[in-house]
């Protein structure tokens, strides 16, 4: 006979409105743990990507709050741009 070692997994709970849940539930075929442990796995990777760029990084909070201002002024021009052309 052969002996297993079986790892006890942590279990988390998530709450979800009720109106994802009817939705969730419309879907049984979806095994919806897998679908978030996917997800959960992909944003972790994310943020280790992140913390890893963020070591190597030479910035200083000035200069990420300079092209934090960049970034997002650029945007509000760029949506501002999009809603003239549409007429709004």
């Amino acid at each position: 006979m052969c002996a297993h070692i079986i790892e006890s997994v942590p279990n988390i709970t998530l709450t979800v409105p009720p109106e994802l849940h009817r939705k969730m539930k419309a879907h049984p075929e979806i095994k919806w743990s897998e679908v978030v442990r996917r997800i959960i796995a992909e944003r972790i990777r994310d943020l280790e990507r992140m913390d890893t760029l963020a070591r190597r990084s030479r910035l200083t909070i000035r200069d990420i709050d300079a092209l934090d201002h960049l970034v997002k002024e650029g945007l509000r021009r760029r949506y501002e741009a999009a809603r003239k052309v549409r007429g709004e």
